[in-house]
């Protein structure tokens, strides 16, 4: 909702600071008072073109700025807060627009471009005129205002989930048909080193085994001399130490009978020394049956050379070659497999689709009924608003598959008997177009935006004016809505009365607006009814009509 909109060296408006409340709010003055101005400066504020012709004479910049009051949950907070800009229940626009027409905007005393400030405008006031371009005249939001009237929030919901899942479905069978064609060069290449690993087949530790084995292997001539030269001394048959040792033990064992005390703890350690050496022959004995050859050696070193020339190949070294030959072949099971994941995700995407198109087509019945209703409360409008022979209807024509359905809906309109529907803002006149807009919201009942028409009393009066101040009214109650009029039947039906005057001061013309209060509205639709000269019978009327 607008509270407040303050306005300087604008045009004819030196200094202006409005004050705005619930409900209807009317405008009236004498033509060339300054309403077309009041509507102007709000524009800019909104986001319209800046003109130099704005910038009041002799100054050096205009400057207009708007105060809004809103709820927790308006759609503005989350726009802006995408712009990294914070915001709170109450938001203020301002616009600066100098002598030379350079133009700046701010929201909340922070700079933001044009485009954002018209942005944030167009989801908080909707102007209904002469050369009113957005809102309801956009066709794009024709689809949206429809649904909301329709009240189809869960409708859209499901297309839109089955829509999200129908394009995951799509980009998931999409990558894995790049990821195939990439692939497919690849397939013999991956095929040949997954053969060369699996031949190899590498071990975790392989190389330090190898190494050593290899240190031996080299070392194996003088170390089998020496191991020779151990057996040689171990297990020779009289001279050998175990025999030699075996004859030590003999020895003892008769001296142990003579001296049992003594020769006993000697006759163990010599059993001791027996087992020791039987250990070691034993030893050295395995040893060179282990000892290997040259062949050995010669494999040794040719599978060191393959494993580090694989190694190489893939830039890895030699134990991470195991887990190198799993990713590889992982990477080959895919590509050889893939047909088969390609055709389960085909299936899958189509069962998506389906499923998508199961529910757009509801959405599509839904939004044909709601159409009927709409157009219905609408047409049961116009024969009141002097539109007896204008003709509405909504039109959902097929459109491509989107997260909004498959439909693409336009208000039209026909105002004259025997022509063709044509689009909303094509066909009608500033005052048609105001009354049909107004019609329009009367039935939608919707709320969060400042309502803002002029021209709607255009060609008007009477019975006609006052059915279009009921609407106005009535369209009040659940929007701020701000009339610019010089019907007396309309402004009597207003719950906020501003009286637009201009004034010749000393050195210029100055626009001002007054609030009026009951007896000043009386005394003003007075003037609207009879002109300069006010009639008791005038007052009257105005009495009766405010009254009423």
């Amino acid at each position: 909702m607008l509270t407040h909109l303050t306005i300087q060296h604008f045009v004819l408006i030196d200094k202006l600071d409005l004050s705005f409340d619930k409900g209807l709010s009317v405008f009236t003055g004498e033509t060339g008072a300054g309403k077309s101005i009041l509507l102007d400066a709000l524009s800019l504020v909104l986001g319209a073109r800046g003109e130099v012709r704005f910038v009041r004479k002799g100054e050096k910049q205009a400057i207009v700025s708007a105060t809004f009051h809103l709820s927790k949950t308006h759609p503005v907070h989350e726009m802006l807060a995408e712009q990294g800009l914070e915001s709170d229940e109450d938001l203020i626009l301002r616009r600066t627009l100098s002598a030379d027409g350079k133009s700046k905007a701010f929201v909340n005393d922070q700079p933001v471009g044009l485009a954002l400030l018209k942005s944030v405008g167009e989801l908080l006031v909707e102007i209904h005129g002469q050369f009113a371009t957005h809102g309801l005249l956009n066709p794009a939001t024709h689809r949206l205002t429809l649904d909301n009237y329709g009240n189809l929030g869960k409708e859209t919901k499901s297309v839109q989930n089955a829509w999200n899942v129908w394009q995951k479905r799509k980009k998931e069978r999409l990558e894995l048909e790049e990821n195939l064609t990439r692939q497919a060069g690849d397939e013999s290449y991956l095929q040949e080193c997954v053969d060369e690993l699996n031949k190899l087949h590498p071990k975790v530790g392989e190389e330090e085994f190898l190494t050593k084995r290899r240190t031996t292997l080299m070392n194996a001539e003088k170390l089998g001399e020496n191991l020779k030269n151990i057996q040689s001394l171990t297990d020779e048959e009289e001279r050998g130490i175990i025999a030699l040792t075996g004859r030590l033990r003999f020895y003892l064992e008769q001296a142990e009978r003579l001296d049992e005390s003594e020769m006993t703890p000697l006759l163990e350690q010599a059993d001791l020394a027996e087992n020791a050496l039987q250990e070691i022959s034993g030893k050295v004995e395995r040893l060179l049956a282990d000892m290997g050859d040259e062949n050995e050696l010669n494999q040794i070193d040719d599978r060191l050379f393959a494993l580090r020339d694989v190694a190489r190949k893939h830039h890895v070294n030699l134990d991470e070659l195991p887990d190198l030959e799993q990713k590889l072949q992982k990477q080959l099971n895919q590509i050889v497999h893939a047909e088969d994941e390609k055709a389960q995700l085909m299936r899958a995407e189509e069962e998506a689709r389906l499923t998508y198109f199961e529910e757009a087509k509801k959405l599509t019945l839904a939004r044909q009924k709601a159409a009927q209703k709409l157009e219905k409360g609408v047409l049961a409008e116009l024969p009141d608003l002097k539109l007896e022979k204008a003709r509405f209807a909504t039109n959902i024509a097929e459109a491509e598959p989107s997260e909004n359905g498959l439909d693409q809906v336009t208000f039209m309109i026909a105002t004259n008997k025997g022509t063709d529907l044509m689009p909303l803002h094509k066909c009608a006149s500033g005052g048609e177009l105001a009354r049909i807009m107004l019609a329009l919201k009367v039935n939608l009942n919707e709320g969060g935006q400042t309502l803002v028409f002029d021209e709607i009393d255009s060609g008007i009066s009477g019975a006609t004016a006052s059915a279009v101040g009921e609407r106005l009214a009535r369209l009040g109650e659940n929007h701020q809505t701000l009339v610019i009029t010089h019907s007396p039947q309309v402004a009597g039906c207003g719950k906020h009365h501003y009286r637009v005057s201009k004034e010749d001061g000393e050195k210029a013309t100055v626009t001002s607006v007054q609030k009026l209060t009951s007896t000043e509205r009386v005394e003003e639709i007075a003037r609207l009814l009879s002109g300069a000269h006010i009639t008791e019978a005038a007052r009257a009327g105005a009495k009766e009509l405010l009254k009423n």
